[in-house]
Protein backbone atom coordinates (compact mmCIF):
# COMPACT_ATOMS: atom_id res chain seq x y z
CA UNK A 1 0.00 0.00 0.00
CA UNK A 2 2.78 2.29 0.70
CA UNK A 3 3.45 2.47 -3.48
CA UNK A 4 0.10 3.92 -3.63
CA UNK A 5 -1.54 1.96 -6.42
CA UNK A 6 -4.38 1.33 -3.59
CA UNK A 7 -5.87 4.61 -2.43
CA UNK A 8 -8.40 2.88 -0.44
CA UNK A 9 -10.72 -0.14 0.10
CA UNK A 10 -13.90 -1.55 1.96
CA UNK A 11 -16.13 -4.40 2.44
CA UNK A 12 -18.98 -5.10 1.29
CA UNK A 13 -21.54 -7.39 2.61
CA UNK A 14 -25.67 -8.12 2.71
CA UNK A 15 -26.46 -9.47 6.24
CA UNK A 16 -22.91 -9.12 8.79
CA UNK A 17 -23.41 -5.10 9.43
CA UNK A 18 -26.67 -5.36 9.67
CA UNK A 19 -27.44 -8.27 11.58
CA UNK A 20 -27.81 -8.26 15.75
CA UNK A 21 -24.42 -8.43 17.56
CA UNK A 22 -23.87 -12.03 19.18
CA UNK A 23 -25.55 -13.57 15.24
CA UNK A 24 -23.13 -15.79 13.96
CA UNK A 25 -23.17 -13.47 10.80
CA UNK A 26 -22.33 -10.43 12.87
CA UNK A 27 -19.25 -8.78 11.93
CA UNK A 28 -17.78 -6.21 14.05
CA UNK A 29 -16.92 -2.96 12.39
CA UNK A 30 -14.16 -2.09 15.04
CA UNK A 31 -12.88 -5.24 15.07
CA UNK A 32 -12.42 -4.98 10.90
CA UNK A 33 -10.82 -1.77 11.24
CA UNK A 34 -8.32 -3.02 14.21
CA UNK A 35 -7.11 -5.76 11.92
CA UNK A 36 -6.10 -2.96 9.27
CA UNK A 37 -4.27 -1.22 11.70
CA UNK A 38 -2.78 -4.34 12.67
CA UNK A 39 -1.77 -4.82 8.96
CA UNK A 40 -0.44 -1.75 7.94
CA UNK A 41 -0.71 0.53 10.95
CA UNK A 42 -2.63 3.94 11.25
CA UNK A 43 -2.06 4.69 7.63
CA UNK A 44 -3.75 1.57 6.72
CA UNK A 45 -6.36 2.65 3.59
CA UNK A 46 -9.52 0.78 4.97
CA UNK A 47 -12.14 3.68 4.31
CA UNK A 48 -15.20 2.51 3.10
CA UNK A 49 -18.06 0.02 3.72
CA UNK A 50 -21.20 -1.03 1.22
CA UNK A 51 -24.03 -2.76 2.29
CA UNK A 52 -28.55 -3.00 1.62
CA UNK A 53 -30.00 0.10 3.10
CA UNK A 54 -33.66 0.89 1.45
CA UNK A 55 -36.99 2.09 3.23
CA UNK A 56 -37.95 -1.36 4.00
CA UNK A 57 -34.20 -2.97 4.94
CA UNK A 58 -33.44 0.07 7.42
CA UNK A 59 -31.31 -1.87 10.17
CA UNK A 60 -27.73 0.32 9.37
CA UNK A 61 -29.84 3.18 10.89
CA UNK A 62 -32.50 1.54 13.63
CA UNK A 63 -30.37 -1.28 14.84
CA UNK A 64 -27.67 -0.76 17.91
CA UNK A 65 -25.54 -3.75 17.10
CA UNK A 66 -21.93 -2.13 16.92
CA UNK A 67 -20.15 -1.55 19.89
CA UNK A 68 -17.32 1.40 19.49
CA UNK A 69 -14.99 1.92 22.75
CA UNK A 70 -17.53 0.25 24.90
CA UNK A 71 -20.71 2.08 23.29
CA UNK A 72 -23.42 0.39 21.72
CA UNK A 73 -24.10 2.49 18.13
CA UNK A 74 -25.86 1.65 14.83
CA UNK A 75 -23.93 0.54 11.57
CA UNK A 76 -24.26 4.13 10.69
CA UNK A 77 -22.81 5.66 13.55
CA UNK A 78 -20.08 3.04 14.29
CA UNK A 79 -18.91 4.40 10.44
CA UNK A 80 -19.09 8.11 11.41
CA UNK A 81 -17.43 7.12 14.31
CA UNK A 82 -14.76 5.20 12.83
CA UNK A 83 -14.63 7.42 9.45
CA UNK A 84 -15.64 5.54 7.24
CA UNK A 85 -17.91 6.49 4.07
CA UNK A 86 -21.18 3.91 3.67
CA UNK A 87 -22.09 2.91 0.14
CA UNK A 88 -25.96 1.84 0.56
CA UNK A 89 -26.79 -0.84 -2.23
CA UNK A 90 -30.25 -2.03 -2.84
CA UNK A 91 -31.15 1.68 -2.39
CA UNK A 92 -34.89 0.68 -4.71
CA UNK A 93 -34.77 -2.93 -3.55
CA UNK A 94 -34.36 -4.50 -7.30
CA UNK A 95 -37.21 -2.05 -8.00
CA UNK A 96 -39.80 -3.20 -5.74
CA UNK A 97 -39.82 -0.15 -3.99
CA UNK A 98 -40.35 2.18 -7.04
CA UNK A 99 -44.73 1.50 -6.53
CA UNK A 100 -46.50 0.80 -4.01
CA UNK A 101 -44.09 2.32 -1.39
CA UNK A 102 -44.69 2.49 1.97
CA UNK A 103 -47.69 5.14 2.86
CA UNK A 104 -45.70 7.18 5.26
CA UNK A 105 -42.86 7.94 2.91
CA UNK A 106 -45.18 9.75 0.52
CA UNK A 107 -47.02 11.67 3.15
CA UNK A 108 -43.79 12.95 4.59
CA UNK A 109 -41.51 13.29 1.27
CA UNK A 110 -44.60 15.26 -0.75
CA UNK A 111 -41.82 17.69 -2.92
CA UNK A 112 -41.39 14.23 -5.11
CA UNK A 113 -44.07 12.74 -7.37
CA UNK A 114 -42.94 8.75 -7.51
CA UNK A 115 -42.62 6.21 -5.69
CA UNK A 116 -38.77 5.74 -6.94
CA UNK A 117 -38.35 9.43 -6.33
CA UNK A 118 -38.93 9.10 -3.19
CA UNK A 119 -37.46 5.81 -2.12
CA UNK A 120 -33.86 7.24 -3.63
CA UNK A 121 -34.76 10.54 -1.31
CA UNK A 122 -34.85 8.49 1.96
CA UNK A 123 -31.46 6.78 1.41
CA UNK A 124 -29.67 9.69 0.32
CA UNK A 125 -31.20 11.90 3.11
CA UNK A 126 -30.33 9.22 5.70
CA UNK A 127 -27.46 10.79 8.20
CA UNK A 128 -24.36 8.66 7.77
CA UNK A 129 -25.06 7.63 3.96
CA UNK A 130 -22.85 8.84 1.83
CA UNK A 131 -23.88 7.24 -1.30
CA UNK A 132 -26.57 5.47 -2.74
CA UNK A 133 -26.71 3.01 -5.39
CA UNK A 134 -29.08 2.65 -7.85
CA UNK A 135 -29.03 0.65 -11.04
CA UNK A 136 -29.88 2.77 -14.28
CA UNK A 137 -30.19 0.31 -17.50
CA UNK A 138 -33.53 2.32 -18.67
CA UNK A 139 -33.94 5.73 -19.80
CA UNK A 140 -36.68 6.65 -17.38
CA UNK A 141 -34.45 5.25 -14.21
CA UNK A 142 -31.85 8.15 -15.33
CA UNK A 143 -34.66 10.79 -15.23
CA UNK A 144 -35.72 9.57 -11.96
CA UNK A 145 -32.49 9.58 -10.19
CA UNK A 146 -31.58 13.23 -11.97
CA UNK A 147 -35.46 14.36 -10.60
CA UNK A 148 -33.97 13.70 -7.36
CA UNK A 149 -31.17 15.61 -7.58
CA UNK A 150 -32.39 18.31 -8.37
CA UNK A 151 -33.90 18.71 -4.41
CA UNK A 152 -32.08 18.78 -1.38
CA UNK A 153 -31.88 16.24 0.97
CA UNK A 154 -34.10 15.94 4.07
CA UNK A 155 -31.78 14.31 6.64
CA UNK A 156 -33.15 16.00 9.56
CA UNK A 157 -36.48 15.14 8.52
CA UNK A 158 -35.13 11.39 8.62
CA UNK A 159 -35.60 10.32 12.56
CA UNK A 160 -39.53 12.10 12.30
CA UNK A 161 -40.01 9.27 9.38
CA UNK A 162 -39.42 6.74 11.66
CA UNK A 163 -41.19 8.00 14.52
CA UNK A 164 -44.34 8.13 12.19
CA UNK A 165 -43.94 4.67 10.82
Amino acid sequence: MSSGKIRMYGTATWNAYRVPAGSPDALSIENVVQCARDVAGEMHHFRVVQLPYNAAMTDAFTLANQTINGKLLTMLEAAGELGLTVMASYSLCQNRLSRDLRVFLADHITNLTTDSRRAIQFVRSTPGIAVSLVGMSQILHVEEVLAVATVPPISERIAELFSAS
